[in-house]
């Protein structure tokens, strides 16, 4: 059973009713969103620079507080070293999630992948970033800024952020993610 933080539930049972719900129902209620009480990490190489500045501006005018783990200036550079240092944060618990920007976001989302218990998403659509947290749990939100306008970034970081991962049947699945070689 899946239950968002605005919801509030009354459950009224008789005995047998009651243990009728424990049989026919999952033993726990979940509410699977981020804590947003702890930073957003946020990185980005040359290519995501631009647009990573204008998602910074928003973050800030929300009220979010943010580790931006750089590039800090618009200069070419590798990005995996911006791609690490976000997953690190998200990885070790100091960040709620991490967004991640480059080109195409293929590059930072592999570098970030390779991180346990990361879930990078490339999402291009509002659409996207919905199944990717609805279904996969994803952590990373990995936007591409040659693709993608700035206020689609917008959009779709708005997505992700508001919605909740639904556990259930796709926990099994997220659970088989990471490689136990």
């Amino acid at each position: 059973m899946f239950i968002t933080e605005c919801e509030l539930i009354h459950i009224s049972f008789s005995h047998n009713q009651f243990l009728y719900f424990l049989i026919n129902f999952p033993p726990q209620i979940k509410v699977m969103h981020f804590d947003v009480s702890k930073p957003i990490a946020i990185g980005s190489d040359h290519a995501g620079f631009a647009q990573k500045q204008q998602v910074l501006e928003w973050l800030s005018k929300k009220g979010y507080e943010v580790m931006d783990e750089g590039v800090y200036e618009n200069v070419s550079v590798d990005y995996p070293d911006y791609a690490h240092p976000v997953a690190n944060a998200v990885e070790e618990g100091k960040a709620a999630f991490g967004i991640l920007l480059c080109g195409s976001a293929n590059g930072v989302a592999m570098t970030a992948n390779k991180h346990k218990g990361i879930r990078a998403a490339i999402c291009w659509q509002t659409e996207i970033a919905s199944l990717a947290r609805l279904h996969n749990n994803a952590n990373i939100l990995c936007l591409p800024a040659r693709y993608i306008s700035t206020e689609d970034a917008i959009a779709i970081l708005e997505k992700f952020i508001h919605t909740n991962f639904e556990g259930g049947r796709h926990e099994k699945r997220v659970s088989k993610i990471a490689a136990t070689v």
